[in-house]
């Protein structure tokens, strides 16, 4: 067997990441617009007003801002997302360039606060709607299907101040009217919708990539957090299916694979409860519209008490997804051993596997990996897949014959794309994949520039310099031939 005819080869960003513009034409404040530049060593930062002083904070997923707390921007600080690569005035040539490749799917998201610039309005923002039908538009000249994620890590400022992160059940009906919105505004030119980006991350940021978060308050706001988003998200799908049949909605999740470390009993149990918890929660919930027996453990464990309705019950099982998606990029051990060989890095911490090299940044490159959790998925949910996010990132030094030799991003895509393959092989209906930042952008983790992912290089640095140039490195023609061969040449 081979990659069908009508598989979705293509590429993946987010607006936050790529767009820049980040105050005009109406749009309004994001969590993201308050986010500080950082690096492996330190963290990004929020910087926020208390007290009328200019104060920051470890930008930690779900943590938000102290109470009484003001998201500012301090003009002492560099926020890289403020012009990202630009994409908002060079939409154009980049989908162009992405067309030249062949892409058949680029996987984008919408910034709510270009919608909604606050969150809470009655009506859209008109520019909004309209940059997006733009670049749908350009899209769909070249061939090229949008997958639509509709919220990626950048939920408005104001509605993250007043309701604490989805910290009450009336960020279900902001998301969903914003969701409806666009599904009336853009039927008949997305198809494919997914309704949070690594919706687990909420999850990961408390006993994954090394932390061990304790506090139970952290917990209950984590697990009600979530639940709002489930809501949320299967009410969107509800509607989305009620709009229009066409539709096809999906969920995402931050895929990541975990080992035991030794064939303990003990060890094998800590595996299987983190894949509960950090993994199979989320999916089981989205994809099976209901939560899991394993759900009470988990609660239990923290002193979790949930706000949920009978009718919460029902969206969640009547608005379950389309289409499982996921990002992968590394794997994980786990044990309850103490261990001295440890890797750290961004978004990576724990136990060094010995028969896995290591990226720069301390993640494991694990094809293999890729394969497995692509056929525990399949057999668990038995709809079709998607991977919505894979890739390398290096950094990337433009040679003396002034290109780039990313020799080390087609060995990784290659061993990848092969797993996939084999996966297919076993019976997995794997309908698309879209590389991770197909033109480099700022890194949401370091909210550096150069840890680069893309097939397209971007002419700017990690303090704001740089011409903002686009070019084509290897990976660019290579990525090429792979979609015109669907899949066969990846020499």
């Amino acid at each position: 067997m081979s990659f069908p005819k009508n598989f979705l080869w293509g590429g993946a960003t987010a607006a936050n990441q790529i767009e820049g513009a980040y105050d005009e034409d109406g749009k309004g404040l994001s969590v993201t617009d308050i986010t500080t530049a950082g690096s492996l060593d330190a963290p990004r930062m929020l910087t926020y007003k208390l007290n009328g002083k200019l104060e920051k904070t470890p930008a930690i997923p779900g943590a938000g801002l102290p109470e009484g707390a003001v998201g500012a921007i301090d003009p002492n600080e560099y926020y890289p997302n403020h012009v990202a690569i630009d994409f908002y005035h060079h939409y154009k040539e980049d989908i162009k360039m992405f067309a030249e490749m062949g892409f058949k799917t680029f996987r984008l998201s919408i910034a709510w606060t270009r919608i909604f610039p606050k969150g809470d309005e009655e009506k859209p923002n008109q520019a909004g709607l309209d940059f997006y039908r733009r670049v749908f538009e350009e899209c769909k000249k070249y061939g090229i299907e949008p997958l639509v994620t509709i919220s990626h890590y950048e939920d408005p400022l104001y509605l993250s101040e007043k309701y604490h992160d989805w910290g009450d059940r009336k960020m279900i009906d902001m998301y969903v009217k914003y969701a409806t919105t666009l599904f009336e505004e853009y039927r008949g030119l997305v198809k494919y919708w997914l309704t949070f980006n690594e919706i687990n991350s909420t999850l990961l940021m408390l006993s994954a990539f090394g932390n061990n978060v304790t506090d139970d308050k952290v917990y209950q706001h984590a697990y009600q957090k979530l639940h709002y988003q489930f809501v949320a998200s299967a009410r969107a799908v509800k509607i989305a299916h009620a709009l229009d049949p066409n539709y096809v909605v999906g969920n995402m999740i931050c895929g990541i694979v975990d080992y035991p470390l030794t064939p303990d009993p003990k060890d094998i149990l800590a595996n299987r409860h983190m894949w509960e918890q950090n993994i199979f929660y989320c999916g089981d919930v989205q994809a099976k519209g209901k939560y899991p027996t394993y759900a009470k453990r988990l609660w239990n464990e923290h002193n979790v008490h949930l706000d949920i309705t009978e009718q919460d019950r029902k969206d969640l099982l009547e608005g379950k997804v389309d289409i499982y998606t996921f990002s992968y990029y590394m794997s994980n051990i786990i044990t309850t051993h103490e261990v001295k060989d440890k890797v750290g890095g961004n978004f990576a911490a724990g136990v060094k596997n010995p028969y896995l090299k290591y990226s720069e940044w301390g993640w494991a490159t694990d094809p293999d990996g890729l394969q497995y959790y692509l056929e525990v998925m399949y057999d668990r949910y038995d709809i079709p897949m998607m991977v919505v996010e894979n890739g390398l990132g290096a950094v990337d030094k433009i040679s003396d014959d002034g290109k780039i030799h990313d020799d080390y991003r087609i060995d990784y895509l290659r061993m990848h794309i092969k797993a996939m393959e084999r996966a297919i092989d076993d019976g997995v209906d794997l309908i698309g994949y879209t590389t991770w930042g197909c033109i480099d952008l700022v890194s949401a983790g370091t909210g550096q520039m150069s840890k680069r992912y893309g097939f397209i290089y971007v002419d700017r640095d990690d303090e704001g310099n740089g011409t903002l140039k686009r070019m084509p490195k290897d990976s660019f023609y290579w990525y090429k031939k792979v979609i015109e061969s669907d899949g066969k040449d990846l020499d």
